[in-house]
């Protein structure tokens, strides 16, 4: 038991990813985006499956502003010149908002020094060090990447495959 428990801790005690590592998935994440944006039909950018629903240009306007919105506000992140207020009406506007985006992102990531990551701060109504808001940002925009992919499942096209590297 003792010897589970000592295997547990070590595997858990090295969970967290290095920032190289980090980067890495962030940059696969830009691709991934690029094409599910890239997969949905041009006649479809505005499709919604409900009423109440974001668009599925509204979902990766979404996501992809959010990362801009999010890392300057908490991350210290310069002034992005990326018009927020904008909404892409092309497919082409898309991609290259989607690219300012997460180019913005990754940018202002590593800047970041590993005190400043650690430093913990108030976001949304909770304490939390910037590293972890490195991993909220990466979690919202799978949550709206997943949800595009869904809509583009929805009109019966296949979407683009995942890859994990």
């Amino acid at each position: 038991m003792l010897i589970l428990l000592m295997l547990v801790f070590h595997t858990t005690s090295h969970a967290q990813t290095t920032m190289e590592e980090f980067m890495m998935k962030w940059e696969n994440g830009k691709k991934l985006t690029l094409a599910v944006v890239e997969t949905m039909p041009d006649d479809l950018q505005n499709f919604k499956p409900h009423e109440t629903a974001m668009s599925f240009s509204e979902q990766v306007t979404h996501l992809s502003s959010a990362i801009v919105g999010i890392s300057g506000g908490f991350l210290m992140g310069e002034e992005s010149g990326i018009d927020l207020e904008k909404i892409p009406s092309t497919k082409a506007e898309l991609k290259a908002h989607v690219e300012a985006c997460y180019d913005y992102g990754k940018a202002t990531f590593s800047k970041l020094t590993d005190a400043q990551l650690a430093e913990k701060i108030d976001i949304f109504g909770n304490n939390a060090s910037r590293r972890q808001v490195l991993g909220l940002i990466d979690d919202h925009c799978t949550h709206h990447r997943g949800a595009a992919i869904s809509y583009i499942r929805a009109n019966g096209i296949e979407p683009p495959r995942f890859t994990a590297f």
